[in-house]
């Protein structure tokens, strides 16, 4: 039997100095109190209490016990509040894993001025590393872990925080040497820049979209900043977030491509753990980085 339900019964009982009135105090009967209090002596192997027909009193040990014991579930009882407030309050670590190319972007941004409007929270974010499996980052120790693409995996709960905007974009330099495209096709005959895991890019929006499955691949990265460089440099046509090339693209170094097309927003989406109790901290940084995103819309161009 449980031996904190069995201390947590016979610590009433020393209290009390009965069965009786143990049992009424816990709400249940007389004769489950004093089996409780013999099962406990049978654990601990001694008699803590004499038995009268009118009282109960304790032995020595179980005077001592009795002290130990009230000692005991007053500690757990305490840890159990200040968890249990732990869990409403905004406070603490909170541990946070995306792609590197979207840290490094608003998201960076955006988590660096949470922590400065909620320093009783400490931030712990490490870019890169993201499983293909969405609920791998509760087993590396994360609170939540970032995507951009549609997920549907019960293993986890999401919410958009906001649409990142991409834009087909190349060089003057490029343009003026291979010409500009002027159909979503003409990407086969042109150099493309790639990042490794956006192998097939998406142009247009609804069901006028159109997948294409880049081949002419001349140069690939895990990185959008060197995808942006390159293209800078004229190698080649690239598909970027918009957020990353706004500058280049403000300057006049990056051009925009098929801008009556477009390519479509991504979501992006913060995932925690499931479970109907969502931690505060939890709750305070997802309100807070919807809002951010809200408030620092990016500026739109050839759009």
């Amino acid at each position: 039997m449980d031996r904190l339900l069995l201390m947590r019964c016979f610590v009433i009982v020393a209290d009390l100095g009965s069965f009786s009135g143990a049992a009424k105090a816990l709400g249940s009967s007389g004769s489950l109190v004093s089996r409780h209090v013999a099962e406990l002596e049978r654990q601990v192997g001694v008699r803590l209490v004499n038995r009268t027909a009118r009282s109960v009193s304790l032995t020595e040990p179980g005077l001592r016990y009795a002290e130990f014991a009230a000692r005991i579930v007053k500690e757990i009882d305490a840890e159990d509040s200040n968890i249990a407030h732990l869990h409403d309050r905004a406070e603490g670590v909170l541990s946070i894993i995306c792609p590197k190319w979207i840290g490094s972007l608003d998201l960076g941004d955006a988590i660096a001025a949470f922590s400065a409007a909620h320093p009783r929270i400490q931030i712990r974010f490490e870019l890169g590393g993201v499983s293909d499996r969405t609920y791998d980052f509760l087993d590396g120790g994360f609170d939540l872990a970032f995507h951009t693409r549609d997920l549907r995996d019960s293993n986890v709960r999401l919410k958009k925080i906001a649409s990142l905007p991409f834009v087909l974009c190349a060089s003057k330099t490029y343009i003026d040497e291979r010409g500009p495209l002027t159909h979503p096709n003409d990407l086969a005959t042109h150099d493309c820049l790639v990042h490794v895991n956006d192998p097939v890019w998406r142009i247009g929006h609804g069901h006028t979209s159109t997948l294409h499955k880049i081949r002419n691949v001349a140069f690939s990265s895990n990185s959008y900043i060197a995808l942006q460089k390159a293209a800078v440099h004229g190698r080649g046509i690239a598909l970027l977030p918009q957020r990353s090339a706004y500058d280049d693209l403000v300057s006049g170094a990056l051009q925009v491509q098929l801008p009556e097309l477009a390519a479509p927003d991504r979501p992006l989406y913060a995932i925690h753990g499931p479970g109907p109790g969502t931690q505060r901290k939890i709750t305070v940084f997802l309100e807070f980085l919807a809002q951010w995103f809200a408030e620092n819309p990016i500026p739109t161009i050839g759009r």
